[in-house]
């Protein structure tokens, strides 16, 4: 093995690709060089919902941290209200907004948190009063709690990031994004945006730098699984159409003006479905969603929990269950409360608590882990998992959790597959899918997508 990763790291030097940082910061989990061969993992799946804090989807879940009210900035209580998953308002979620939200006493803006500025976010003109002091009723994403009963809850996962979504997707396969911070704005999002298309950036003091291009030279999970003969697929909108702003790598310029563009970038995200049932799993695959099966505030973003459970499903029924590892994560807060301070690593983070689910038959069952997750753990993962060097201080930093006992037992046989409630056949997906795929993009909202 050692072997192994050292080849890996000269081939990775023989063809261009930088390691911008393999080595872990002292307190974290170290290396593991054997976890490769022991591992019964062979497909990770990694997919990405939008914009929900951990309060606002699993509020009075048992044995999690949650809170049935906060306060604002004038020290008010407020009860936290039920709201429908889907409602046309969206709150505030770019920098500014978690700046506001976390109200912090620290010397740098968003550190020492008071945790009561939700009131003072940059949220949509329709946003009730005090509405992002909110939790969606548990009958309307039933699929979540029932994922979560049946496998692991993570109490303590945050964004690697603390803005939106364009940054966040690009930590969930590069572990970094360039400094940048927010979004590029409305439009295409990345390389197709051609010179014009920037977004700012955020200096290490927490304020905006000059703006860059939004097309990335940083490696990624999938060139180093090129370099390494593993294989990959992110399944994503079309990019433009629906959900395609979420196709992450549209901003990275290899992969967007590289064959792997063609070949492994695939559209619509229910075609996953479909190459799953007919024996087709990559070693590693992202699945982002479309607006509809998003989550998304203000976008009528009803069908989550069911495409969720079609996800598990398909891979649950198929050949691949006993050697899989499906990850659900939400990738930033999305501007709803959450009691839960997030811990100051760097200039970009960590953001608010969001939602992870693990889904795996060596995952504990019914398990509330409160081990500290990131976004760049489910990279460490697939990292140490395939023995790929790490990419980045973030995904260096970050646990794994094949090492939490309360989360995976790859001792135990796997367990037998219980379907969750909620799911769907392909047809339904790739029928739905299929006629929005030219829908028009959204403006973006203040907070950003």
């Amino acid at each position: 093995m050692i072997r192994l990763l050292a080849a890996t790291a000269a081939l990775f030097a023989a063809t261009g690709c930088a390691i911008r940082n393999a080595s872990a910061p002292a307190g974290t989990i170290p290396f593991a060089a054997t976890k490769a061969a022991k591992s019964p993992i062979k497909h990770v799946v990694f997919v990405i919902e939008e914009n929900r804090s951990f309060n606002n989807l699993f509020m009075g879940y048992p044995g999690a941290t949650t809170a049935t009210f906060g306060y604002d900035t004038h020290g008010r209580k407020i009860r936290l209200r039920p709201y429908p998953l889907a409602i046309d308002w969206d709150p505030g979620h770019n920098a500014a907004s978690f700046f506001a939200a976390c109200d912090g006493t620290g010397k740098l803006p968003g550190t020492d948190c008071k945790m009561d500025g939700w009131n003072d976010e940059n949220n949509t003109r329709n946003t009730p009063k005090n509405g992002p002091y909110s939790y969606v009723p548990r009958s309307d994403v039933e699929p979540y709690w029932d994922i979560a009963r049946e496998y692991v809850l993570a109490d303590r996962m945050f964004s690697s990031n603390l803005d939106g979504s364009f940054v966040s997707h690009q930590y969930v396969v590069a572990a970094y994004a360039s400094r940048a911070v927010d979004d590029p704005g409305s439009g295409p999002w990345g390389c197709e945006g051609g010179k014009s298309d920037t977004v700012p950036t955020l200096k290490m003091d927490r304020t905006l730098g000059k703006p860059i291009r939004a097309c990335f030279d940083n490696p990624t999970i999938a060139s180093e699984a090129d370099a390494a003969g593993v294989s990959w697929r992110f399944y994503a909108g079309g990019v433009p159409g629906d959900g395609g702003l979420w196709s992450a790598y549209q901003a990275d310029r290899a992969i967007y003006y590289g064959t792997d563009w063609d070949t492994d970038v695939i559209n619509p995200p229910a075609q996953f479905l479909t190459d799953v049932a007919k024996g087709k799993l990559a070693n590693i695959t992202w699945i982002t969603p479309t607006w509809s099966t998003s989550d998304h505030p203000s976008q009528d973003a009803t069908d989550g929990p069911a495409w969720i459970a079609s996800v598990v499903d398909a891979v649950g029924t198929s050949k691949f269950w006993d050697s899989t590892a499906i990850f659900v994560m939400w990738d930033d807060w999305g501007g709803f409360f959450d009691p839960v301070k997030p811990v100051f690593e760097d200039y970009d983070g960590l953001g608010f608590r969001v939602p992870l689910l693990i889904v795996s038959p060596y995952a504990k069952q019914g398990s509330v882990t409160r081990v500290r997750y990131e976004t760049a753990s489910v990279l460490r993962f697939i990292e140490d998992n395939f023995g790929l060097p790490t990419l980045e201080r973030r995904d260096a930093r970050a646990n794994d959790p094949a090492v939490d006992p309360a989360a995976f037992d790859y001792g135990q046989s796997p367990r037998k597959f219980r379907k969750i409630r909620g799911a769907l056949p392909s047809s339904h997906w790739l029928s739905v899918q299929r006629a929005q795929v030219r829908r028009t993009l959204p403006a973006t909202s203040p907070g950003d997508d």
